[in-house]
């Protein structure tokens, strides 16, 4: 990671989003990355609400043995697999499971997961640091905004500002670790790199603040949106009315 980059950044965040909240980031590595462990939770959990640690300023790094959710071991690469009955679990239930019916039918939930791509990570280990937190040695893959809508707006228009279609941020459908982690993952592998907006998941939200949504994009097309922040809509009177209500 360049430091120059990084302090860039948080020159410009502070300038143009006052006290909002600071990026969190990921990348995936055969080291630790200089990260503690993510202990296994007892019970069930969710990968969402153990990030909050990471926005609160400590790094962890997780292998399939430190993931509890089967959820989260699938969309960070870890299985190609769910558990047996994940189709109704999905959906409608059945007489052994409570579904979250968030797909009508299972036959539905199978033509989904037939779409579902693998990340290609090989076993590694996934890090998660705080932007501020980042050193040399880190090389982030996805940069993360747990975002309220002023600022959301913000990082939307800045992430479209090079681009002539108007689709350059997408919006799947998924759980909230896909949305942050799985999809943005796989459009870093791509050539356009598109951002990805998320946490609509029900099941996650209790994990977030109530206004809290996320943008991720990937951290080369990250690098190209600090290089526009000076030249955008963000020096404008229009973003200085938007930036004044902008609190943590």
């Amino acid at each position: 990671m360049k430091t120059e980059l990084k302090d860039q950044f948080l020159i410009h965040w502070k300038k143009y989003f006052s006290t909002a909240e600071l990026p969190i980031v990921f990348y995936y590595t055969t080291g630790d990355g200089g990260a503690e462990r993510a202990e296994k939770p007892k019970g069930r959990s969710c990968l969402i609400c153990e990030l909050a640690k990471v926005r609160n300023g400590r790094s962890v790094y997780y292998n399939i043995d430190s993931l509890a959710c089967g959820g989260a071991r699938r969309y960070l690469g870890y299985t190609d697999t769910m558990r047996p009955g994940f189709e109704y679990f999905l959906s409608c239930g059945n007489d052994q499971l409570e579904g979250e019916r968030y797909i009508r039918t299972p036959e539905m939930v199978g033509e989904f997961m037939k779409n579902q791509k693998t990340l290609p990570i090989d076993g590694k280990n996934i890090v998660f640091k705080r932007w501020d937190k980042l050193e040399v040695h880190d090389d982030p893959d996805v940069v993360i905004f747990f975002a309220k809508p002023d600022v959301l707006s913000g990082l939307f228009t800045l992430a479209n500002f090079d681009q002539t279609e108007p689709n350059g941020t997408i919006t799947p459908f998924g759980a909230g670790c896909g949305t942050i982690i799985h999809y943005p993952y796989l459009e870093s592998l791509s050539e356009r790199q598109r951002a990805v907006i998320g946490m609509f998941d029900p099941s996650a939200r209790p994990c977030v603040p109530e206004n809290d949504l996320t943008f991720a994009v990937p951290m080369k097309r990250f690098e190209r949106m600090i290089g526009y922040m000076e030249e955008s809509f963000l020096i404008t009177d229009t973003w200085t009315t938007v930036r004044n209500r902008i609190k943590a």
